[in-house]
């Protein structure tokens, strides 16, 4: 029997999941690699699970904020 905590757990890790399926792929488009991006710790209080975005080389995080600008620029579309 799957209690109501461990169902709720379960929906939170299948939506990060989800959203790190999601932003790797948008980093992919835009010739971005993160190699620690990737699931972290689930909170033992609530059942959130967290993306870990991990560290980067300083080059690859200009490269994020570039794509992020762009990204959110009104012009640029």
């Amino acid at each position: 029997m799957t209690s109501k905590f461990q169902r709720h757990v379960r929906e939170q890790r299948q939506a990060a999941l989800d959203a790190l399926a999601q932003l790797r792929a948008a980093l992919e488009a835009a010739g971005i690699v993160l190699p620690s991006l990737g699931l972290d710790h689930q909170s033992p209080y609530t059942g959130t699970v967290l993306v870990e975005l991990g560290a980067a080389r300083p080059d690859v995080v200009q490269r994020l904020a570039r794509a992020v600008r762009r990204g959110t620029d009104p012009t640029s579309h």
